[in-house]
């Protein structure tokens, strides 16, 4: 569905440009209509044969050029440099042969060298050419006896040579700052995936985690106490709720994780687990905008707690510039860290705070501080 307009637009853009590039070929009128009044000789003919094959030439070339140029591919010299240089050579020719057989006239063909030059030429060579083609038409006009001396076709042949350059450098400019904006919107798009991912997995990572511990629990007192194990199949429901929320507000792109609401969950799952919880009753020493990040590091603390740690004792510890969860289990394993460290390491990160983790005899640490 997108890509036949595209290609419409495509094709119009090229049309319109080749009718462009034939507009401005009315110039050679001028040495057609000298041929014109030459017509009783062999001279006349030719000449106007070389000013059509010349037009001709320089009209293809130009369509040629914007045919062969990929969509969103910078201006240049679009042709090898030995095929550019003949068709420079070619028009060249057929410019003499326009000025031996038709007279001055045929020097208007030098502003069309100038600008297939620059079409089909490295800037280098194109600029020789150029002010080489230029100065020629010039000296010619003061030289061959019986022509007029024309200081305007230096100044057109150079400036015709400057504007097409200049049209080109616009092109890259404005090529080169699409490109960079496509990347940072790239960029901005992978930046958020992996922000998502990142959201997501800390969320369903905790959530799961307390649900398959309830529901462990659960099975465990079906037989022993049924009203403590309906209780465990109440909170596994309400947990698949909030998991549900929570998930909810991720796709969303709001991220309303609250300190006390963490603590309160980690209470609740701690125990859930049978792990003695010991949690600060207040928040109010954390500062507004650390709150976020404390919370998101209770959530991972007390997520790696109850999978890994064996734990029978958890401590969490607040103050205003630290947060501490500390178990007495079995301490780290060791390896590649976790995504739930990774994402708590790039969000201290953007606080200017540090993640650390310290593996103890009797147990394990994280703690995220921010100065």
């Amino acid at each position: 569905m997108d890509e036949r307009p595209r290609d419409l637009d495509e094709i119009g853009q090229r049309r319109w440009g080749s009718v462009f590039a034939a507009v401005w070929l009315f110039y050679l009128a001028s040495p057609l209509e000298a041929g014109w009044d030459r017509r009783e000789t062999v001279a006349g003919w030719v000449g106007m044969a070389a000013t059509v094959a010349f037009a001709a030439i320089y009209l293809l070339i130009f369509i040629r050029l914007r045919r062969r140029r990929a969509v969103g591919a910078p201006f240049r010299a679009y042709l090898a440099p030995w095929p550019g240089a003949g068709v420079v050579l070619v028009e060249v020719v057929l410019a003499v042969v326009m000025c031996v057989t038709i007279g001055q006239s045929g020097t208007t063909a030098s502003v069309y060298i100038a600008v297939t030059a620059v079409m089909c030429l490295p800037t280098r060579w194109a600029w020789l050419v150029a002010v080489v083609d230029g100065f020629g038409a010039y000296l010619a006009s003061i030289l061959v006896p019986g022509w007029d001396e024309d200081s305007g076709i230096l100044f057109g042949t150079l400036v015709a040579a400057l504007a097409i350059w200049g049209i080109s450098q616009a092109i890259n400019r404005n090529i080169e700052v699409l490109a960079v904006r496509e990347e940072n919107a790239q960029l901005a798009l992978e930046d958020e995936r992996n922000r998502f991912a990142r959201d997501l997995h800390d969320i369903l990572g905790h959530s799961l985690t307390v649900i398959t511990v309830k529901a462990e629990l659960a099975n465990r007192l079906f037989e022993v106490d049924a009203d403590r194990a309906r209780a465990e199949l109440a909170d596994l429901e309400r947990l698949s709720r909030d998991a549900l929320a929570d998930v909810r507000r991720a796709v969303g792109g709001y991220r309303d994780l609250t300190l006390p609401g963490e603590l309160a969950r980690a209470r609740s799952a701690l125990s859930a687990a049978e792990i003695e919880a010991e949690l600060p009753n207040s928040t109010d020493d954390v500062p507004s905008d650390r709150r976020e990040l404390f919370a998101w590091a209770v959530r991972e603390g007390i997520t790696n707690v109850i999978r890994h740690s064996r734990a029978s004792r958890c401590q969490v510890r607040l103050s205003a510039d630290r947060v501490e969860i500390i178990d007495d289990g079995c301490g780290s394993a060791g390896g590649t860290p976790g995504h739930g460290l990774v994402g708590l390491r790039e969000r201290a990160a953007k606080l200017g705070g540090t993640v650390l983790t310290e593996s103890r005899d009797s147990g394990f640490a994280l703690t995220v501080v921010v100065r």
